[in-house]
């Protein structure tokens, strides 16, 4: 009997340190990801600066007539074409890429969360004789009108910006909402219920996996559609549960405000 107990404490001392390499291993190469994403953005910034030099000057530069201040419809497309090019060049760098077609530009917008691909959205925009949006693969519940009309016309880096980040929150609330459901739907009662947007979430769990019982109901609003953290956080406990669980619930709370869910979940 005490032989057979040590095999099993060594047994599971062995599985804690694969465990711990493994978490060590994420964590370094999480680092790794997070100092490419920052010399990312710095050259993106400072190609950004050397667009905006360049733009300073372009419009008079290749103003044709006797006033430059007023160019010619050639010069203005002219213009617009390098423009566009430029601002490829700079999003290449951040998740957003494009190829310039015979009526305008076509982008590409990748999402992905924490270092994990996700999906692409497609948005075909037109920029004779105006910027707008021709064909877009964007889901119906992004609020891509409200975004173009306060962005499209006027500063279309600005636009792509906005949009790419609501398009990566709602590809990371999807991605935690499918994980918590894969990895942990031993410890969920039934099946998550979310919208479509995936800003609201609401379930019934229990921290044990071997328990048939489900004292805590969650509800998760995700009032920032540019974040995939929520903002407001309601764990409350079944009305037969133990008193004590209720100080669980309210740290339970505070971890899914701060917390990957599923993360939340496995910790």
């Amino acid at each position: 009997g005490v032989l057979a107990h040590l095999e099993m404490l060594e047994a599971r001392a062995h599985e804690a340190a694969v465990k711990q390499e493994e978490t060590e291993q994420q964590e370094e190469k999480l680092a790794r990801l997070r100092a490419r994403v920052q010399e990312l953005r710095r050259r993106r910034d400072e190609l950004r600066a050397k667009v905006d030099l360049q733009e300073k000057g372009q419009p008079g530069k290749e103003g044709v007539g006797s006033d430059p201040a007023q160019p010619s419809a050639r010069a203005v497309v002219e213009w617009k074409i390098k423009s566009v090019k430029a601002m490829l060049q700079i999003f290449y760098l951040t998740g957003i890429s494009g190829k310039l077609t015979k009526q305008g530009v076509c982008f590409c917008i990748s999402t992905a969360y924490e270092g994990t691909y996700l999906d692409s959205y497609y948005l075909d925009l037109l920029i004779q004789p105006e910027v707008r949006i021709h064909r877009h693969s964007v889901p119906v519940f992004i609020p891509l009108e409200q975004i173009a009309k306060k962005y499209l016309q006027t500063d279309i880096r600005r636009f792509l910006s906005v949009l790419s980040d609501h398009l990566n929150a709602y590809a990371g609330r999807r991605y935690q909402a499918d994980q918590l459901q894969e990895r942990f739907s031993d410890q969920i009662e039934g099946t998550l219920q979310r919208n479509s947007l995936c800003n609201l979430l609401v379930f019934n769990y229990d921290v044990s996996s071997t328990s048939k019982s489900f004292p805590f109901s969650a509800r998760l609003l995700y009032g920032d559609l540019c974040c995939s953290l929520p903002t407001e956080v309601v764990v409350s406990c079944a009305r037969d549960a133990p008193a004590s669980l209720a100080e669980t619930a309210a740290a339970h709370s505070d971890l899914f405000r701060r917390t990957a869910l599923h993360k939340a979940f496995g910790s």
